[in-house]
């Protein structure tokens, strides 16, 4: 009994005392915006007071103080304060967001013309990645590779060069996957292409990126067929600091960058620098390339209600490349043994004069700038603008031309070396008239060496006819533009459930397009014979000046002295559009509706193909209109679970390139626009322990219009074919999960099973080069009905975990799964019933790793970080792209008298049960890279 009535004093002094001291209770949620941050320490400002978020990001702290302020710190994140003040006994502080504390990343712009999804509000399948993660895996990796852990996103390499990888979103190439930038839009307006060597140093900048599957949230009328890409950049309103970093990694590769910030000063203003270089010798053979990047941003808060924002940033660079795809045969013969393919391989390299040299090189500058305007006209009204340019300027390299009928491209060429390299010290001398192997080189008429198109070897009747004056040359092919656009946007809250969203925008993009001389290899001049603008027959022009394939630092540099050859015409699109949506948002459920209409009118000038008189050397405006409708809902059950649906319908203008086939100014008879509908569900669920979203689509995309080179060059040169009625079917679940069993292992995983393929069959028509029917080439059937839809995995996993080993100290690894990744398609190959359909590639598994230190020297010394990382840590060889479709019990001899056809299998002509014969792309094997960062 007196054990008993201890226990009663003591609980009532306790009582007493918490009455006395305490004032009442704080309460909150921590979050990076889309997830919970577990972990987070919250402390009372000037008192020993503190508290840690759970797994669900919420926090509860006693304060025997009425008002005050909350120091909210997370590793990673920037620090804030809150205010509080306690009514009736708490203070519920709601969610308090905490933004990634890289250099200039601590505040996420905030412009109404940003269209970002919110978890269990959004009704649509996303995923969220910060600047902390971002900064830490990607090391020397491409951009889109930082979401190859995302369901049903296949990141390849592509050929290897730098920035040369590309990203497939549910089975929809980056051509139908947007791109946005602070709520621009990026994507190329003539082909809708993304190269991402143009945004080399946008991993540099990013504070957040956030990847929307389907036809998402955004109000735009995009080509989000696949996903959106929604990218936020760094701004200037942040707090004063900056850092300095290095990187080094595998085949020399070397990144410095300096950033700083002022912070928001006195009168408002606020200012944000940051500048990188990057270089190295690339993983695959005579990569080589060379990159830069800077970042300015200004902000200036006029008042209460006015903020704006201006950034420009641009990356220029150049990089070698592997453009042409080899066979598996050459990646065989070059191996080691025979048997383990090089996969280092490049044929489109050499050395020259000792030093590396490369056929195909990629340079270009495209920077961006941009000004966005924010207004709070009243509490439930805000506009929000933005005004952008951009200026492309650059190209890519190839060569044209050819000795005794050779060209440096085929692998038995005799302008090879041994070890399968392009031999350009031969190809100088022969150029140049010097005696070589190969004989000694013919002077024309007038003493010169002159080059053209001319590979060396002629038909004259059934005969081949070779002449010893032609020769090698490298050309670009310029693609620069200069491209302006607005978004203007008006939201306005009706009341507590409704908001309405008003806006328009604009676009107007003008290209120039034209092929100029790069290298002569020792030739005294080139002979061009395309141009007609004079009389409407082709001109010969002599050409003797050289332009070197580098990007020019000057972003706004005129490119009009440069002389032409091959082709000269610009492009020209016109964009307008409007769009409204209408949320809905009470207790559990949210809803939206969302509509958009857009025309797009193009327009060709040409100034080689046709005589200035001629009507089709400048076409009217092709005017084309397109939208979409979408629409979704979003129930939260309770706090754990949530349920969402969403569909939508898109009409899509096609490309420039479908408009005006072949290069020429005839608009194309089969002109329409491609139809999208999609439709999608979603589960969420929500624990201190455990999450998990569950989604199922299935998309349509009907009446694409594709082209394909003639392959009959002899009777048809410069002719096409054209593939209409392309139809295709994506459908597919996916799932992905994240776990922290304890507090500090936390582990994700997730696994994507899509099913894309052709409907239907389509049909081809035959071209000459003029774009005019070949005479007998009647319309054929495509059997494209249930062929897969080429590379991309379509089933993808991955599983990772990341562990706090001390304080400060981490190490994660993923491994990642793909298979059912079948090789690209050509439609011209699909003529019979009985085809084979499209070739499936082995499955692969590759396992990433990396450590990370932060060490905190004091408040006012900063912090030194340090990262590792191993990519492909087993070193795995694999597959990931393949252009061609032979298959492995395809015919390799054919029959002869009594001797039976030979497969490729019975030859033995295999690699991983792929036949030899088909041209591929290998992954990278094994790569690391090493970062320190000093931040202060």
């Amino acid at each position: 009994m007196k054990t008993m009535k201890n226990w009663l004093l003591s609980g009532l002094l306790f009582l007493m005392v918490s009455t006395v001291f305490s004032q009442g209770k704080i309460t909150g949620a921590i979050t990076d915006g889309q997830n919970p941050l577990p972990g987070a320490n919250v402390a009372i400002k000037g008192t020993s007071a503190s508290a840690s978020t759970g797994f669900d990001g919420k926090f509860t702290i006693d304060s025997n103080v009425n008002s005050g302020q909350l120091i909210i710190s997370y590793i990673g994140f920037a620090s804030q304060t809150v205010d509080f003040t306690i009514s009736n006994g708490v203070a519920d502080l709601g969610n308090i967001i905490l933004v990634s504390s890289n250099e200039l990343s601590e505040v996420v712009v905030k412009s109404g013309v940003i269209d970002l999804a919110k978890d269990r509000k959004t009704p649509v399948a996303v995923s969220t990645i910060n600047a902390t993660e971002i900064q830490a895996k990607l090391g020397s990796q491409e951009f889109p590779e930082v979401l190859k852990n995302t369901p049903s996103v296949y990141a390849s390499k592509a050929g290897g060069g730098f920035g040369d990888s590309r990203i497939v979103i549910r089975g929809f190439d980056q051509k139908n996957i947007a791109v946005m930038i602070n709520g621009v839009p990026v994507n190329d307006m003539e082909g809708g292409s993304v190269y991402w060597s143009n945004w080399a140093g946008l991993s540099d900048v990013t504070s957040a990126m956030q990847v929307q599957r389907g036809l998402g949230a955004s109000k735009l009328a995009i080509s989000s067929v696949g996903g959106t890409i929604n990218v936020i950049t760094k701004t200037s309103d942040m707090k004063e600091g900056g850092s300095v970093s290095s990187s080094f990694g595998n085949d020399k590769y070397l990144k410095t960058q300096a950033s700083y910030n002022t912070g928001v000063m006195k009168n408002g203003l606020s200012a944000s620098v940051l500048f990188s270089r990057t270089a190295g010798d690339g993983y695959v053979d005579g990569t080589k390339f060379e990159g830069y990047n800077y970042f300015m941003a200004f902000g200036y808060k006029i008042n209460d209600k006015n903020s704006i924002q201006f950034t420009f940033t641009g990356a220029p660079q150049w990089h070698n490349q592997r453009s042409t795809s080899p066979l598996l045969t050459d990646f065989l013969k070059f191996g080691s043994d025979g048997k383990t393919p090089n996969i280092k391989y490049n044929s489109d390299w050499g050395l020259r004069n000792g030093e590396e040299a490369n056929l195909k090189t990629n340079y270009y500058h495209k920077p961006v700038m941009s000004l966005n305007w924010d207004y709070d006209i009243n509490s439930t009204t805000k506009f929000s603008t933005v005004v952008y340019g951009s200026w492309g300027r650059g190209g890519g390299s190839t060569s044209n031309g050819g000795i005794k009928g050779q060209n440096p491209y085929s692998p038995n060429s005799t302008l090879r070396t041994a070890d399968g390299i392009i031999n350009f010290d031969l190809i100088d001398a022969w150029n140049s008239g010097q005696t070589t192997t190969l004989g000694t080189r013919t002077k024309i008429a007038d003493g010169s060496y002159q080059n053209s198109t001319d590979t060396g070897s002629n038909k004259v009747g059934t005969a081949t006819v070779i002449n010893t004056t032609s020769g090698i040359t490298q050309y670009s092919s310029v693609n620069s533009h200069n491209w302006y656009g607005t978004v203007l946007n008006l939201d306005k809250k009706l009341s507590d459930s409704f908001n309405i969203n008003f806006g328009i925008e604009g676009r107007t993009y003008t290209a120039v397009h034209y092929q100029t001389l790069n290298d002569l290899f020792g030739a005294t001049n080139y002979l061009d014979k395309t141009n007609k603008s004079a009389t409407g027959v082709a001109a010969p022009t002599v050409l003797s000046t050289t332009y070197a394939p580098r990007p020019n630092g000057n972003p706004w540099v005129s490119t009009d002295y440069q002389e032409r050859l091959g082709y000269s015409y610009d492009s020209k699109v016109n964009y307008y559009g409007a769009f409204s949506q209408l949320e809905y948002s009470k207790d559990n459920l949210s809803a939206f509706i969302q509509a958009a209409v857009s025309s797009q009118g193009y327009k060709r000038d040409d100034h080689f193909s046709y005589a200035a008189t001629n009507p089709l050397s400048s076409t009217d405006y092709e005017n084309l209109t397109g939208g979409d409708v979408k629409a979704g809902v979003n129930y939260n059950i309770n706090e754990q679970h949530n349920v969402f649906v969403n569909g939508g319908f898109y009409s899509k203008q096609p490309f420039f390139t479908s408009v005006y086939p072949n290069f020429l100014s005839v608009v194309n008879d089969k002109l329409t626009n491609e139809k999208i509908k999609a439709v999608e569900l979603g589960y969420g669920f929500r624990s201190r322990i455990f999450t998990a979203n569950l989604n199922a689509y299935y998309t349509t995309w009907d009446d694409r219009f594709t082209t394909g080179t003639d392959p009959d060059a002899a009777t048809n040169p410069g002719g096409l074919y054209t593939f209409s009625g392309v139809n295709e079917t994506h459908t597919g679940v996916e799932l992905d999960v994240t776990a922290r069993l304890i507090d500090k292992l936390k582990l994700n995983g997730m696994i994507s099973i899509g099913d894309w393929k052709y409907d239907g069959n389509a049909t081809s028509n035959r071209f000459d080069s003029s774009y005019q029917p070949v005479a007998g080439g009647t319309a054929q059937t495509l059997y494209l009905d249930g062929v897969k839809v080429g590379n991309a995995a379509q089933t993808t996993m991955a599983l990772g975990a990341a562990y706090e080993i001390l304080k400060g100290l981490n190490a994660d690894a993923n491994l990642n799964y793909s298979e059912k990744l079948y090789g690209n398609i050509t439609p011209s190959s699909f003529t019979s019933a009985t085809n084979k359909g499209a070739m499936e590639l082995p499955g692969f598994a590759t396992t990433d790793a990396g450590v990370s230190y932060k060490w905190v020297l004091g408040e006012k010394l900063g912090a030194l970080n340090f990262r590792f990382n191993v990519n492909n840590v087993f070193d795995k060889i694999f597959i990931n792209e393949s252009f061609t479709n032979f298959f492995a019990d395809d015919i390799k001899t054919a029959a002869t008298g009594t001797t039976p056809a030979v497969t490729y299998a019975q030859a033995g002509a295999l690699y991983n049960g792929v036949a030899t014969v088909n041209k591929v792309y290998f992954g990278y094997g094994r790569t690391w890279n090493f970062t320190l960062r000093y931040e202060f």
